[in-house]
């Protein structure tokens, strides 16, 4: 695509302008930013009017093997993207995943492996299906393009763009007054996502905020290879069940894809009430007219803030475990929270009692043997928050011995049982 044909014109009937303004309607739900919306409405005329979908690109890096609701928000918009009948160009930076963004980071980040890289993408795929219609995505590798270049094509690269137009990231501009290590191999990340850009010939490119300089080098790597510039589009960065702290695994407040039905649905009923209908917006596929609808019920007190977090989590499980497993994780809260009771499923756990002096468990063993809890430590700072419950009966002190029977239930926080099966 030449830049000139990005400024064609096109006679639209009254329905195609229409369908224009309903899709730039859709487009800016929960955008942040469109860099420019005019050009945006160009391209999505010369679409209604040839027919001609647009190419609509998300680059992300596998350094992790799992994905949070805060990574969905940006493939809901794609969601989005495809209903109006674009096509979704989802880019594995299996080659750039081995530097590592440098994006927000204060200090040079550890490359990943090879094999690391590959697992990861696998699982990212694999996760991804849970929110976009996998049948109408475009999987790309940047490896297949960034890896044959020669060293020659790297320096011709690399002379598109300047040093100080690289020392305009605020994270470079930052460790560099503050004496603090940049890696030379770190100026390339940006490079190397923009070419993905040149490579696939891009119409638009998403991200978060906080990725704003590397899609707009891909915008200015487009012009200068003769290409029509992609459109940016920044979608906010989701905060986590604290409220506070953008949503991390690391920091302990995320609802994960692949996390169990009733552990979604559990955190989900924590969302902070302030936040609710942000993550409606940014993280569900919920229509836009519901939405406004569930605004307008809690503004005038017909909706209650309870019920809508109900909807919202029982909407969270729906999308990454289907119907069944929402209706079920449902139930279950209803019984356990709300009319408190044991559910009546169980996961029974097998002991030895013979491994038990006496018959008897510290609590702390306990918890660990019957895996309620990834550590002893983590079962000590349980017990001592008073989140341990042995047949219903809070056990507080970490010294304390348990008497092992068939059948006794332990319990661990809100949402964690196990049913003592001995043997």
């Amino acid at each position: 695509m030449s830049v000139e044909q990005t400024n064609e014109t096109y006679a639209l009937t009254e329905a195609q302008k229409q369908e224009v303004e309903r899709q730039l309607s859709v487009i800016r739900r929960g955008a942040v930013e469109i860099i420019p919306e005019e050009e945006l409405r160009r391209k999505l005329e010369r679409f209604v009017a040839t027919g001609r979908p647009l190419k609509v690109k998300l680059g992300l890096d596998p350094s992790a093997p799992d994905i949070h609701v805060g990574h969905t928000v940006v493939l809901q918009k794609l969601r989005q993207f495809q209903e109006l009948g674009h096509t979704v160009q989802l880019v594995i930076g299996d080659f750039t995943g081995r530097i590592g963004d440098p994006t927000g980071k204060s200090e040079t980040r550890k490359q990943l492996t090879e094999e690391q890289v590959k697992e990861n993408a696998k699982s990212y795929v694999e996760q991804f299906g849970k929110v976009l219609d996998a049948s109408r995505v475009e999987v790309h590798y940047n490896s297949s393009w960034l890896a044959p270049l020669t060293f020659a094509d790297v320096v011709q690269l690399a002379a598109r763009t300047t040093v100080a137009r690289m020392m305009e990231r605020d994270d470079f501009e930052k460790r560099f007054n503050s004496g603090q290590a940049i890696s030379l191999h770190e100026f390339f990340y940006p490079l190397m996502q923009g070419y993905d850009s040149v490579a696939l010939q891009s119409d638009v490119e998403l991200g978060g905020t906080d990725q704003k300089f590397n899609l707009l080098m891909g915008r200015h790597l487009q012009r200068e290879y003769g290409q029509e510039q992609q459109v940016i589009l920044t979608m906010p960065l989701l905060e986590g069940l604290d409220g506070v702290q953008k949503m991390s695994k690391s920091l302990g407040n995320y609802i994960g894809v692949n996390e169990a039905p009733n552990e979604i649905y559990g955190k989900a009923m924590s969302v902070p009430d302030e936040l609710m209908l942000r993550y409606y917006e940014l993280a569900t596929d919920i229509s836009s007219e519901e939405l406004e609808a569930l605004k307008n019920g809690l503004a005038d007190g017909s909706v209650h803030p309870r019920d809508a977090k109900m909807r919202l989590a029982k909407t969270f499980v729906r999308m990454f475990h289907g119907e069944e497993a929402a209706e079920e994780a449902e139930t279950y809260f209803k019984t356990v929270f709300q009319q408190r009771a044991l559910p009546t499923d169980l996961p029974e756990v097998e002991l030895n009692l013979a491994a038990y002096e006496n018959g008897e468990a510290n609590i702390v063993n306990l918890v660990f043997d019957l895996k309620l809890v990834d550590s002893k430590g983590e079962g000590r700072r349980m017990v001592q928050q008073g989140a341990v419950k042995v047949n219903e009966e809070k056990v507080a002190d970490i010294n304390q011995s348990v008497p092992l029977a068939d059948g006794m239930v332990v319990q661990v926080g809100k949402r964690k049982f196990a049913k003592v099966k001995l043997v």
